[in-house]
């Protein structure tokens, strides 16, 4: 009796005895014992997520954002948890001193974590040194889970024996223990992600969380009173451990399934992931609670079967995830934010519910089989630690996220098949009739008289390319961001050729970044340079061979499958230019591009004499944004300039020119025929594309927030534009002139009074012609066309003959009216003439 009583105590809830006067009482100490039981739990769980979300940042700047990566400091994390539970539980469970236990626990995770603040840094080089610049995903798998694993160890192993310590030092059962802790991490998310770290930066939100591990430490020494261990009888059966840990794996892989899914739907910002989070935790604390209070959910093949039908109604949400984004249609950031929290809770509740529930039962199902909650607890997270690279690295790309989230289902269905069942039957036959019938999920955008070219499920993304009508390509991840299209030809190429013909004599490029491929494969044929270019998405990669035809025949640049910020810091190789893409800087992953330790990094990659580049798309990011990335940019090049890649208006992009000696150009160099053909074809194409001097970046960065490996501001304030644009690019892109200025005097080797006195009439004609574009409304009839513009236009040349880009749309005018108006087109032509006889041949 004494067996069972102590199994119904640790699955439901405690059972007392004694004398009437006696349990008043004591049952007044329990309740406050057990609140204060609750209250630790949930402090042990804030901050074991905090610290979750922050180890994975700081890992992934050190080790990579490819998906080996990624995904490997999560299963390590698991694996720590494990083997916690299995390593030190038992001796918890049948110490004298359990108090001693948990106060140690929590302690050692405080002060582990006060170690790696000091640690990190220099074994982040030394992970860094084991990988190198052109890792296989297999070793980059093993050096980043064994660094991580090894690193984490003494905290995650204390984290995974706090549960088994608690359920000794609390009154309450292991549901309501295990409800609280996980409804603490729940806070834990949503603080560390909307808070912590947006306003206190990793290092210190570290700080705090260590600051609660002591907390609880000393707590428990002088609040708490051990009860107990209880009894177990023999052992009977192992199968409750097979389940927990088949039920951990599936549980995982469902969680990191339905993020990859939700990645193509959601704007995939560091929010979104804490929100998903959130959701997931929730969704299993709630299950833990309701497992509590509800019998009826204490029958473990029917929580099973429930599940597996949960999974398929979560898979239903997920198809229809795009649907309702649009329904709904929020407009500003709250609404945004609130609209991919209610995609988390129709893909995630009622599966995480259930998940929580069946954890519970299938401890106590253990503990009637004699086998002690900790090694319950251990063999799930184990489970927990194989979903990472099994769904992750492994499923999702090889069989894609539809037929991966089916084998979930058919999972929980196989656990205890009940072939007699129609019950069982009726979410078994739904099963396979989905894996033969549905549609992949796959989320792409398809205009009418488009095709697809290409897609690639991916470990971390999913790759298309789409052909319109008009034979346009564009390539997308996760069919929000286009990384490129065969119609931007022209800007692309001018993003690799302004850096290149401001350098005196390149032999060796860099390229940050492939996307279609087109501006690396420009730059490859520079006359005299050898191209290197590097992409974190090997979907990428393939599918850039698609724009290939946009290039034409010509040389290639060597492409390496990695991680940037690691290439960067590994590779042997110097540059004498190196050029950043225009990340979007709100997606996961992409501020840490655009932080002052890596613009360090990049310094010490080029050669002497070197130039680096870092293109920023202002459609994509706000004022305040670009003025944080601005002030880490001139920390490590204190002299940078500011240069405008083209004169588009809807996607202007704006680069952050530095250079080892010093930001002076030669004028009169030769341009090669390349150049010219991309409108570079001089020295007011070249000099004349630069919009700030130092001293204008520098009055421009102001006071702004530097982004930090330890404070990534940018990657918490970009994706507010994304989620709810408050301007449109041009009017950024022009308030941006306004507030910088170029002393174009400033950019040239040696004095030149005449040149500056044109580059800067050039740019002034630059900022004139930009303003009649932002105000200007279109028309397809060319008469009133030069109505509007025809007259601005020509004060634009008058006032800067050099700049050319004015009289195109007056020659294309001209064109336009000649079959109708052939005197008023000849008279344009020779307003043209009269500025400069050249301007009116293109």
């Amino acid at each position: 009796m004494l067996a069972a009583s102590s199994r119904k105590h640790m699955a439901c809830g405690p059972a007392w005895g004694g004398p009437a006067p006696v349990r008043v009482s004591m049952q007044h100490a329990r309740t406050e014992m057990g609140h204060l039981a609750l209250l630790l739990m949930a402090a042990s769980g804030f901050a074991g997520l905090g610290y979750q979300i922050i180890w994975t940042q700081q890992f992934g700047l050190v080790l990579g954002h490819e998906s080996a990566a990624v995904l490997a400091v999560v299963a390590a994390f698991f694996g720590g948890l494990s083997l916690g539970a299995l390593a030190l539980g038992r001796r918890i469970e049948t110490s004298d001193k359990p108090l001693r236990w948990y106060a140690g626990c929590e302690a050692l995770i405080g002060l582990w974590s006060l170690v790696l603040m000091a640690a990190m840094p220099a074994a982040g080089n030394a992970a860094l040194a084991l990988i190198g610049p052109d890792a296989t995903p297999l070793w980059q798998w093993s050096v980043a889970f064994g660094a991580s694993f090894v690193l984490l160890l003494p905290a995650t192993a204390a984290m995974g024996a706090t549960l088994p310590a608690m359920a000794r030092v609390g009154t309450a059962g292991v549901a309501p223990l295990y409800a609280a802790n996980t409804l603490g991490a729940v806070v834990g998310v949503l603080a560390t992600a909307f808070w912590l770290i947006p306003d206190w930066g990793l290092t210190r939100s570290a700080g705090l969380c260590v600051a609660l591990n002591l907390g609880c430490a000393l707590l428990a020494g002088t609040v708490l009173q051990a009860r107990p261990a209880p009894a177990l009888g023999p052992r009977t059966s192992t199968r409750p451990l097979a389940m927990l840990a088949l039920t951990g794996l599936l549980g995982i892989g469902y969680e990191v399934l339905a993020v990859r899914v939700l990645s193509q739907v959601a704007e995939d910002t560091v929010y979104t992931f804490a929100l998903l989070l959130a959701v997931y935790l929730a969704g299993s604390a709630l299950g833990a609670t309701a497992f509590a209070r509800w019998p009826r959910l204490r029958h473990t093949p029917r929580l099973l079967q429930a599940l597996a039908v949960s999974t398929l109604l979560g898979m239903a949400a997920l198809w229809g995830a795009e649907a309702i984004k649009q329904v709904l249609q929020p407009e500003t950031l709250a609404a945004a934010l609130a609209t991919e929290a209610l995609l988390a809770v129709a893909v995630f509740a009622l599966p995480t519910l259930l998940m929580g529930a069946l954890f519970c039962q299938l401890s106590a199902d253990a503990a009637e089989a004699g086998i002690p909650f900790s090694r319950a607890l251990g063999f799930n997270t184990l489970g927990a630690m194989l979903a990472a690279p099994i769904f992750g690295v492994a499923l999702a790309p090889a069989l894609g996220p539809k037929l991966a989230l089916l084998l979930i289902a058919a999972g929980y269905l196989l656990i205890l098949p009940a072939w007699r069942r129609p019950n069982w039957w009726l979410p078994a036959t739904a099963t396979v009739g989905l894996a033969l019938l549905a549609p992949p999920l796959a989320f792409v955008d398809m205009p009418e008289g488009s095709h697809l070219l290409s897609y690639r499920d991916g470990a971390m993304a999913a790759v298309s390319v789409v052909e319109d009508e008009a034979g346009v390509a564009r390539l997308r991840i996760n069919n929000r961001q286009q990384e490129g299209s065969s119609a931007t030809l022209l800007v692309d190429g001018r993003q690799a050729l302004l850096p290149l013909l401001l350098h005196p004599e390149p032999q060796h490029a860099l390229f940050l970044g492939l996307g279609s491929g087109i501006t690396a494969g420009v730059a490859a044929r520079f006359p005299g340079v050898q191209v290197d270019a590097v992409e974190l998405l090997p979907e990428v990669i393939e599918a850039s061979a698609l724009f290939q035809p946009t290039l034409g025949d010509g040389p290639v640049p060597r492409v390496h499958a990695a991680d940037a910020r690691r290439f960067v810091r590994t590779a042997v190789q110097h540059y004498d230019v190196i050029v950043s893409d225009n990340f979007h800087p709100a997606r996961s992953g992409s501020g840490a591009l655009y932080t002052v330790e890596h613009f360090s990094a990049v310094r010490e990659r080029l050669a002497p004499a070197g130039l680096f580049c870092q293109w920023l798309p202002l459609h994509q990011l706000d004022l305040d944004t670009l003025r944080s990335i601005t002030a880490a940019f001139l920390q490590a090049f204190p002299d940078g300039a500011a240069v405008l890649a083209s004169n588009s208006l809807d996607t202007p992009t704006v680069g952050l020119v530095g250079r080892a000696g010093g930001t002076r150009f030669k004028p009169d160099r030769p341009v090669p025929e390349l150049a010219r053909r991309f409108g570079l074809a001089g020295d007011f194409a070249v000099l004349g594309s630069f919009i700030a001097d130092t001293a204008a970046l520098r009055r421009f960065a102001g006071d702004a927030p530097l982004n930090t490996d330890d404070r990534p501001w940018v990657a918490y304030r970009a994706p507010r534009i994304t989620y709810a644009p408050d301007s449109a690019p041009r009017d950024r892109l022009l308030a941006l002139l306004g507030e910088v200025h170029v002393d174009t005097a400033t950019l040239l080797t040696t004095p030149d009074a005449s040149l500056a006195a044109r580059l800067t009439a050039y740019t002034e004609a630059r900022r004139g012609y930009l303003d009649l574009g932002r105000r200007t409304a279109p028309s397809a009839d060319p008469a009133v066309m030069l109505a509007r513009v025809g007259p601005s236009l020509l004060a634009v040349l008058q006032h800067s003959p050099d700049f050319q880009p004015a009289a195109e749309p007056l020659r294309r005018l001209a064109q336009a009216l000649a079959p109708r108006d052939p005197a008023t087109a000849q008279r344009l032509l020779s307003s043209l003439a009269d500025i400069r006889p050249d301007l009116v041949a293109p």
